[in-house]
């Protein structure tokens, strides 16, 4: 990998990046890093310290900055440290790891994007059957909480006409993005910018709204808890594993699985305990 500066990200980034790292891991959270049995959990988070120089690690979120940060600050994970990137709102933003200040280079074509989107959106949304607002800050897309028996599906659509895209997963939740961005697509943006090898590189989620991601072609891990509307799709995914493990201890599966054992030292033996 270059190094941050040849990315234009330098200047924005509180602390440095590995310059050469061997692994490139790109976790979402709920369902994912935040799920599995308690020992698993805290034996990734404790390995994802101290080989800080030797894995970038990314969380890849639907949560807004303020709940990453929330996350950070809380006692409810013992063990979890800043990563060195944080992907949040589902795509839309993009930040360091550390100071969670946005990253320029990387979110200004997202709000270009957005521009002119939220008002007609909102109107056209505003008293729908089956919807309520999430209480999020962001300024590059819409959140919802969805009842799918409830929610008029072919309003969807006419929502999409005005240049966006709508995605609804774990059968609760409906984000309204600029049309064309979503985790896979910022993912790649960003690794492009670090000039990432593509085999050094390892995903791993559990909802729909992870698809994106598995469907750039990097090496994928679904972890075992995956919903089952993402499951569905895994026979297209012939990059992704489905692990038996659920949660972080499904990450280690898949990274021994991708080739990716050798990192993980006394965690590899005792998934393969």
């Amino acid at each position: 990998m270059d190094e941050a500066g040849d990315s234009g990200l330098d200047a924005h980034l509180a602390a440095p990046l590995p310059e050469d790292p061997d692994l490139v891991l790109v976790t979402d959270l709920d369902g994912t890093l935040l799920a599995g049995p308690p020992a698993w959990r805290h034996g990734v988070y404790r390995w994802l310290e101290q080989e800080r120089q030797r894995v970038l690690h990314v969380f890849c979120t639907g949560r807004d900055l303020a709940s990453v940060a929330a996350l950070l600050a809380a006692d409810t994970s013992p063990g979890l440290r800043p990563p060195h990137l944080v992907i949040s709102d589902v795509g839309c933003s993009v930040a360091c790891g550390v100071s969670l200040e946005l990253l320029p280079p990387v979110v200004d074509p997202i709000t270009a994007r957005w521009a002119g989107k939220r008002e007609p959106v909102e109107a056209l949304l505003a008293g729908a059957p089956g919807l309520s607002s999430q209480p999020i800050s962001a300024d590059r897309r819409l959140a919802y909480y969805v009842d799918p028996d409830a929610f008029a599906h072919d309003l969807i659509p006419q929502v999409e006409a005005h240049g966006v895209d709508c995605l609804l997963s774990d059968n609760r939740y409906l984000d309204v993005l600029p049309a064309g961005v979503n985790k896979g697509s910022t993912l790649l943006e960003l690794l492009g910018r670090l000039q990432v090898p593509a085999e050094r590189v390892v995903t791993a989620g559990d909802s729909l709204n992870d698809l994106a991601m598995f469907q750039t072609g990097l090496a994928g891990v679904m972890v075992g808890n995956a919903e089952p509307a993402l499951l569905g799709h895994l026979p297209g995914l012939p990059r992704t594993y489905l692990a038996r493990g659920h949660g972080c201890e499904g990450i280690a599966e898949g990274l021994v699985h991708h080739g990716f054992g050798h990192l993980l030292g006394t965690l590899a033996a005792a998934w393969a305990g």
